[in-house]
């Protein structure tokens, strides 16, 4: 067997380009065996036994598996050595090779280990307020930059420091090129330090048509959910350089606004017969104001003595007055009204559309569908028992209140009506029809 051997040898000797063809096969099957123990046996074994111990399973992001590329990267780049007969050039080639592969193995692990470590950071409970997502994405960038360094170093074998210092006449060139992240690096840690916004905030931004919930915010871009379920990626300096509304203060006070007017008709309001006071007086809301209304008037009233006899000079209750007073008892008795947030009934300014009565409060709910179920409820009563206190709500005249008069004004043979008059009332009466 030994002379066999040695048979063989000394042919291979005598064959030099067999030889290294051979011993280059030799390194090949070497590099793939380890490659093949590590991923199959170590790799398996080491992801099994973390399966079995870990409470929590924790996704890796292949790291395990990148760093073991690293394992026959090394073996041709120590065995190629070995190899007899291989030109230098080409011994160079390869070691340069594998070691600018095993900086980037080392490269890509540790942004995966960067990915790991946001992650757990995304399980702790205020993750939400200060995310670190930008932060860990420079992180990235500088990793990357200097692996890109060092591989281009490894493959020209040239130090790094030769590139160093010719980045510092790219310094214009890189400041340009990286003018974006640079300006999303600088809003991003104003974004953090000054608590701007947070992931499950609901920002609105009009000028972008943005109205939703955000659901990331990272270096470049902020991702915010609308109602409509569209996803817009809005770039993360634009929160510092335009204006936006943050709705977080509306949901952490726990109550949520009402401010809506009724244009109430000016010509329906009037002072109360002693008839209408009685009348209102069923109004459990209103019976106490009633009466200490009466007792105010009638003490100012008594002050007036002679020119009190007239009824100009005289205070009086009226029917808007009663009801502002009734629709803030209302508000203060409702179940859906947040009573330690301010409550109030105001007249406005009186307008073309009517006098405007401000209902202005704060549900006790955020949520948006009960929110709207309580205004609208609220409103839904208010427009009802108007009509209890004599008061009507404004409206422009339609096309049926026009044929509606023109109808009665002939039923009781009034004369026909020529001239304009008659050609507006068709004219408006015509296109209520054709819009109906």
């Amino acid at each position: 067997m030994q002379d066999e051997l040695n048979v063989w040898l000394a042919w291979l000797n005598e064959h030099a380009e067999l030889q290294t063809l051979v011993s280059s096969a030799a390194l090949i099957f070497a590099a793939w065996l380890a490659n093949w123990v590590v991923k199959r046996i170590l790799v398996r074994g080491l992801y099994k036994v973390l399966r079995n111990t870990r409470e929590n399973k924790l996704q890796d992001f292949g790291i395990i598996r990148r760093l073991s590329n690293i394992v026959p990267a090394l073996v041709l780049s120590i065995g190629v050595n070995a190899v007899p007969g291989l030109p230098e050039a080409a011994v160079t080639v390869v070691r340069n090779v594998c070691g600018g592969f095993i900086v980037l193995t080392i490269a890509l692990a540790m942004g995966a280990l960067l990915d790991i470590i946001n992650m757990m950071y995304q399980r702790r409970p205020d993750a939400r307020l200060h995310p670190i997502k930008g932060y860990l994405q420079v992180v990235k960038i500088v990793v990357y930059a200097i692996a890109t360094i060092l591989i281009i170093a490894t493959l020209i074998d040239r130090s790094p420091l030769i590139l160093l210092s010719g980045l510092g006449a790219m310094a214009a060139v890189l400041m340009l090129i990286f003018q974006d992240t640079l300006l999303s690096l600088v809003a991003s840690v104003q974004i953090t330090s000054n608590d701007l916004i947070r992931v499950g905030d609901w920002v609105e931004m009009p000028q972008l048509n943005v109205d939703g919930d955000v659901i990331d915010i990272a270096l470049h871009t902020v991702k915010v959910q609308n109602w409509d379920k569209t996803i817009s990626n809005i770039p993360t300096k634009r929160f510092i350089s335009d204006s936006f509304k943050n709705w977080r203060g509306m949901q952490e006070s726990g109550g949520r606004r009402i401010k809506r007017c009724l244009y109430l008709d000016q010509q329906s309001v009037h002072f109360l017969s002693s008839e209408e006071c009685e009348h209102l007086h069923r109004f459990n809301l209103l019976d106490e104001y009633l009466s200490e209304k009466r007792r105010e008037i009638d003490e100012w009233n008594a002050k007036l003595e002679e020119r009190g006899k007239e009824p100009v000079n005289t205070r009086r209750i009226t029917n808007i007055g009663s009801f502002r007073a009734y629709v803030e008892r209302y508000l203060r008795s409702h179940g859906g009204i947040h009573q330690s947030m301010t409550l109030m009934v105001r007249q406005l300014s009186p307008t073309a559309d009517g006098l405007p009565l401000e209902i202005y409060c704060f549900t006790n709910t955020v949520a948006w569908t009960q929110y709207e179920a309580i205004q609208s409820d609220i409103f839904d009563h208010l427009l009802a028992i108007l009509p209890e206190f004599g008061l009507r709500v404004f409206q422009h005249p339609s096309g049926g209140d026009m044929r509606d008069w023109r109808d009665s004004m002939t039923e009781r043979g009034a004369p026909a009506l020529h001239s304009p008059q008659r050609c507006q009332i068709e004219k408006v009466s015509t296109e209520s029809r054709t819009e109906t």
